[in-house]
């Protein structure tokens, strides 16, 4: 059993067993159950959520036109503070920017394997993103496993840091409930290069697909799902602890699986396509995924133009 869900466990007012013994039974550290995210000044969370709601809108925004956003719209700042900010967040723009640092001996970076791949069943490509998510006092980082064919969220994590141990445990959590895919396709962060991850993927003898650097587009519809989450759902509320977010996430993820029909499924929800996949090996034609460059294109014109919508 996860972290996160011996956490969820802990009863505050349980009758017989104190928070210091549930802790105790469940092997919790004390100090992760009272964890409060670190307190940024409230001068940078404030910028920060300014910065998440633009990037989201243009995320080939960096940090050049970011401050000059943020200034533009009455919120005076400097381009060092702003770079400062989107590093803490993990999020940089998606246009390709020449390479001058050296990778980590140990991270070996995979070819991208969806370029003119037909992506036409269920558990034939699985993607992976993760994504920062402001609180009232504070954020926390999202992880989410989707499959690439039915869109279905097949796992997801909270996290405080960015260490690769929590998307390592959400990978572990999809592939046992579902199998492994056939190809896994990530960024290049470092949490997806990571030892623990890549072998995580071999050991079930899964193909693995990474972004070329900054190109977003190369994994679009989990970035469409981060974008329907944060409009739908973290910018209308002020999540206000860990806890709260990790249940408002768990309840908006759900909806999106279970209810939220989409166009390019024939208005089918991503549950309905995903089971029906894995009962018959399911192909819808209609929706056969081309990941040609042209499509990719079309979606490139329709972010700039404002109209991508999930």
């Amino acid at each position: 059993m996860s972290q996160a869900k011996r956490l969820s466990m802990i009863e505050k007012s349980h009758p017989h067993l104190s928070v210091v013994n549930q802790c105790q039974l469940l092997k919790v550290p004390r100090s992760t159950h009272y964890y409060k995210p670190k307190g940024e000044r409230d001068r940078d969370l404030e910028l920060m959520k300014l910065i998440d709601i633009i990037f989201t809108k243009w995320p080939f925004y960096g940090s050049r036109r970011m401050t000059a956003e943020l200034n533009g719209d009455g919120h005076p700042v400097n381009r060092k503070r702003v770079q400062r900010l989107m590093k803490l967040m993990g999020v940089q723009a998606i246009y390709q920017k020449p390479n001058t640092s050296r990778k980590h001996p140990d991270h070996v970076i995979y070819p991208y394997l969806l370029r003119n791949l037909t992506i036409d069943k269920v558990n034939q490509v699985w993607c992976t993103d993760i994504t920062y998510v402001p609180l009232s006092k504070g954020f926390v980082y999202l992880v989410a496993i989707m499959d690439w064919f039915s869109r279905r969220v097949l796992s997801w994590r909270v996290s405080i840091t960015m260490e690769a141990d929590f998307c390592v445990e959400a990978l572990n959590e999809a592939i046992n409930r579902f199998g492994p895919p056939e190809i896994f396709n990530s960024d290049q962060g470092a949490q997806f290069t990571s030892g623990a991850f890549i072998d995580a993927l071999k050991a079930h003898h899964v193909k693995i697909s990474m972004d070329g650097k900054g190109r977003y587009l190369d994994n679009i519809f989990i970035e469409r799902l981060w974008r329907s989450l944060k409009y739908e759902d973290v910018y209308m509320r002020a999540y206000n602890s860990v806890a709260d977010a990790r249940m408002r996430i768990g309840m908006w993820l759900t909806f999106y699986n279970d209810q939220r029909k989409h166009q390019a499924l024939d208005y089918k929800t991503p549950r309905q396509i995903f089971e029906a996949g894995r009962a018959c090996g399911y192909v819808h034609n209609a929706s056969a995924l081309h990941t040609s460059p042209q499509p990719q294109q079309q979606e490139r014109d329709a972010i700039d133009q404002g109209k991508m919508v999930a």
